[in-house]
């Protein structure tokens, strides 16, 4: 017997996946839902064997609180970059630093470099082989150590207790 999870591993992804379909086609048409549903069953059917398993969030909250938190950092740092950008006699002192990593897991550092990735004048260049440490660009650095122990109170450390890694 086909059970449901089997046919539609992720269904959360497949109703995104079908909503993108239709904003990309702009047409609510049956053809349309009928191409869309198939995709958005056909795709992670045919993909999901090849993911990585996610860690399970253990602190929904924290989550919350770091999504916003994020997003506040990337509002804030935009106007640092334009202010750094606006006056060009400020001297930029651009560095790149190893960051030594605490996670473990994939998907967190995975989600720890896109989130400094997102935050403008900071860029996740390279992870070690060995998934020890980050290589990260920053755009204006007065102190290194500083910045290593910002970004490990203000991401790494909410994520870890987020996914309990």
């Amino acid at each position: 017997m086909i059970t449901p999870r089997k046919w539609l591993p992720t269904p959360v992804l497949s109703i995104l996946l079908l909503l993108v379909w239709l904003l990309l086609v702009r047409s609510y048409a049956f053809g349309q839902l009928v191409l869309g549903g198939a995709l958005a069953i056909l795709i992670p059917l045919l993909t999901h064997r090849f993911w990585d398993a996610r860690p399970r969030i253990s602190n929904p909250m924290m989550l919350l609180r770091f999504g916003l938190r994020v997003l506040g950092d990337i509002v804030t740092a935009n106007f640092e970059v334009a202010y750094l950008i606006a006056n060009p006699w400020r001297k930029l002192k651009p560095h790149f630093i190893e960051y030594p990593l605490m996670l473990e897991e994939r998907f967190t550092i995975t989600l720890l470099a896109s989130t400094i990735s997102l935050t403008p004048g900071t860029v996740s260049a390279n992870l070690r082989m060995d998934g020890k440490s980050l290589l990260i660009h920053a755009l204006n650095v007065d102190d290194e150590e500083a910045l290593i122990e910002q970004i490990r109170e203000r991401y790494e450390r909410p994520l870890k207790e987020i996914y309990e890694c």
